[in-house]
């Protein structure tokens, strides 16, 4: 399967090396492969790609041109101005994967959610309202990125994670990926329509909270009845 990644932060990078294990041809979308090439250092893009040689860069269109499968691993700031750039035609009728987070650190630590991306809106329904025929499920976004490609780090795996969008079809070929990963049937909770995401991204506001009080992201939310 192509699976296009945009983002070239280590939570694209983490999916990346994971797709690729699992034999997937992995295209990571970026604004300018120039500029995201010349950057140097030990945790450069450059730096990682030299070391997984079968991730692809390309710009953002033309990762989501040649994918199958998208995925939203954008810092939240930058998300919505990148997919009003993107090719409409590109994502017509694919599933994009969102996993990014609304958070607004502009006045520091903790977060509070961007302006018009919270209470009554999402950042998950903001991008399927920029593109009406993508089949935008959210998920994966409430924990560490560690947990998001391996879930029985802690638990056993016995933890929850959460999808939502508006295509049945869509959120069911996720799930089948997410299982993939470890995660199974009785850990993945379907909240519905994709304006659920608005509790989902809410949450952050939660998770960044347990983090600074306990000083370790790696928790997750477990459903007791």
């Amino acid at each position: 399967m192509n699976i296009a990644i945009l983002g070239t932060g280590s939570v694209g990078q983490t999916l990346a090396e994971k797709f690729i294990s699992q034999g997937h041809t992995v295209i990571i979308g970026t604004r300018n492969v120039e500029d995201t090439l010349a950057k140097t250092g030990p945790t450069s893009f450059s730096e990682w790609q030299s070391k997984n040689t079968a991730a692809h860069l390309k710009t953002f269109n033309e990762a989501t041109k040649e994918a199958e499968i998208i995925v939203n691993a954008l810092n939240g700031n930058a998300t919505l101005t990148v997919f009003q750039a993107l090719d409409a035609a590109n994502l017509e009728k694919k599933i994009v994967i969102d996993l990014s987070n609304p958070l607004d650190f502009s006045k520091g630590f903790p977060p509070s959610l961007l302006e018009g991306l919270n209470n009554t809106n999402s950042l998950g329904e903001a991008i399927q309202q920029i593109h009406p025929l993508a089949h935008v499920v959210k998920t994966l976004n409430t924990m560490w990125c560690g947990f998001m490609l391996a879930p029985n780090l802690i638990q056993g795996g016995s933890h929850i994670n959460f999808l939502c969008g508006n295509d049945q079809k869509s959120k069911e070929t996720v799930a089948q990926l997410l299982i993939t990963f470890g995660w199974t049937n009785e850990t993945l909770l379907d909240l519905g329509d994709i304006t659920n995401a608005r509790g989902t991204e809410g949450y952050l506001l939660l998770w960044t909270r347990i983090y600074a009080a306990t000083k370790n992201g790696a928790f997750n939310l477990q459903l007791v009845k």
